[in-house]
């Protein structure tokens, strides 16, 4: 009689150890908080980005000042005492800056032209200086004109004495740095172009129209 064999199979059952559950536990906490931090990190530079747009477009664009001659005052006259006639012409020129900006131009040595119907007959050094945020100043430079530097125009110039008014050009670029809440310091160049009618009898300016700018 042949002897039967009973086979038993055992099925184990997989359970999880409670400290195996514990650990993916602390796993999906760490990345929800990683998340969480990322989210966040790139919510925070965002809003940096744009409070740094709208500061650059409001604060720190930089605006045009506004220059107007106040005065050109006649200060020294020196008349050669041999032919051909020649002389030499000091004057003391005052000029009005407006800065526009919330922010302080600290301005380096500059350099001012005089131009008489496009002939350079002028220059002065304009002196370091500061202009308040949004605020005015009085920028003062001497002004040598040499006769001999009008040319063949010195027929030209009689006539617009004896007529009672000299048209002028005057030219400036003046180099200087803009302090924005004293952090931030651009370099900036600021120009100045006016063309000006200076008249005779009063010794005074009679008109002006001028053209100002910055560039960075």
């Amino acid at each position: 009689m042949a002897s039967s064999q009973v086979h038993y199979s055992v099925v184990h059952h997989s359970v999880d150890h409670p400290r195996i559950c514990s650990n993916k536990i602390h796993k999906r906490r760490r990345r929800r908080r990683r998340c969480i931090c990322l989210l966040v990190t790139l919510g925070v530079l965002l809003l940096l980005g744009v409070t740094l747009l709208v500061l650059f477009l409001t604060v720190l664009r930089v605006r045009d000042p506004t220059t107007r001659l106040v005065s050109a005052r006649l200060v020294g006259f020196t008349p050669s005492l041999t032919p051909p006639l020649q002389f030499n012409v000091t004057m003391l020129l005052t000029v009005a800056v407006h800065n526009p900006n919330p922010a302080s131009f600290a301005f380096d040595s500059g350099n001012a032209q005089l131009r008489y119907r496009g002939v350079l007959v002028g220059d002065a050094a304009v002196e370091p200086g500061r202009l308040p945020s949004r605020g005015d100043a009085n920028v003062t430079m001497v002004m040598t004109v040499l006769s001999d530097s009008f040319g063949a125009e010195l027929a030209q110039l009689v006539q617009d004495l004896e007529a009672g008014a000299v048209p002028l050009d005057a030219g400036a670029a003046i180099p200087g740095k803009v302090a924005v809440f004293r952090v931030f310091k651009l370099r900036a160049v600021a120009y100045s172009d006016c063309h000006v009618v200076f008249g005779v009898p009063e010794m005074q300016v009679r008109s002006q129209v001028c053209s100002d700018h910055t560039k960075l």
